[in-house]
């Protein structure tokens, strides 16, 4: 079972859920699902416009994941002097790259 964890606020999900887009719930929920899926040690920080995903308690961010009016803006990180990858996830895109892309940066990650 994963443990959810929050920093600071203390929000829940389904209260920033609340600030999404109808259109693009699903997409926001699907890459949510995903990043969880990755292993057990996976955190989630939800923040008052995003939500970030860590790996352990030490916090190294490998997700910071955005809602947009019609898309979902996405930050990977791979290494902390590395610069995030940015990209822009379509209600409608296939998410296959983007997968790759978040577990790549997930199992690099120390």
């Amino acid at each position: 079972m994963v443990e959810l964890l929050s920093f600071g606020n203390k929000r829940t999900y389904e209260d920033f859920k609340k600030h999404i887009p109808l259109k693009i719930q699903p997409l926001f929920d699907s890459i949510r699902e995903y990043c969880l899926s990755l292993g057990e040690n996976v955190v989630e920080d939800i923040r008052m416009h995003r939500v970030v995903f860590g790996k352990s308690m030490s916090f190294r961010w490998f997700a910071d994941v955005a809602p947009q009016e019609n898309s979902v803006i996405i930050k990977i990180q791979r290494d902390r002097k590395e610069t995030p990858k940015i990209l822009q996830v379509d209600f409608d895109e296939n998410l296959a790259d983007l997968k790759k892309n978040l577990k790549d940066a997930y199992e690099t990650i120390r």
